[in-house]
């Protein structure tokens, strides 16, 4: 299968460098997969976790989707979305893994706290609120708020990823907004 994105690569420079790094893969170098994966490994593993909702499960798709990449490096159509390219990679293998078990596991509170762990931003008080937040949220609506979150996509391109219609991702993240604002102020009470 050939993973091609032609999505428009954020203005950061960010896909810039993913884009050389999966070149350098295509090209056989280790150290750039090594690269790849120390940039955006945070991400990766939400994204994994808001699907298969448990910890080990994640860390094997994890595992799966950068030895795809390193066989698939070379079948990459540049100049693509190279982050919405690895996700879709993720995406399916994390499909494919819970159709293996026909039924995801709850996410659990060391689920939350291992992924919000990765984001240095956020602090420890952060992650125990941003994490009992998130649980108000159904799937979907993590899914996309993840997304949004830690990889920066946009609407558009989450759409594009959980195949979706864009007003459907919208109307999830405008209720998933809401949804957490109406957490947060019972939280604060």
């Amino acid at each position: 299968m050939i993973f091609c994105m032609t999505m428009a690569e954020p203005a950061s420079g960010a896909g810039t460098a993913l884009e050389n790094c999966i070149a350098r893969i295509a090209g056989g170098d280790k150290e750039a997969l090594a690269q790849l994966y120390e940039q955006t490994r945070p991400a990766v593993y939400g994204f994994a976790l808001s699907i298969l909702k448990n910890h080990h499960d994640t860390e094997d798709v994890l595992h799966d989707a950068y030895l795809q990449v390193w066989n698939a490096a070379p079948r990459y159509c540049p100049p693509g979305k190279a982050m919405a390219w690895l996700l879709t990679i993720v995406r399916n293998l994390a499909m494919d893994q819970l159709r293996r078990q026909k039924q995801a596991e709850p996410l659990t509170w060391e689920g939350w706290q291992t992924q919000l762990a990765q984001v240095p931003a956020v602090s420890a008080e952060d992650r125990m609120a941003l994490a009992a937040l998130l649980t108000a949220l159904e799937d979907q609506e993590r899914q996309i708020v993840t997304l949004h979150a830690l990889t920066g996509l946009k609407h558009r391109e989450i759409a594009a990823l959980l195949g979706l219609p864009l007003s459907t991702v919208l109307s999830k993240y405008s209720r998933a907004l809401k949804k957490l604002k109406l957490a947060w102020k019972e939280a604060e009470r």
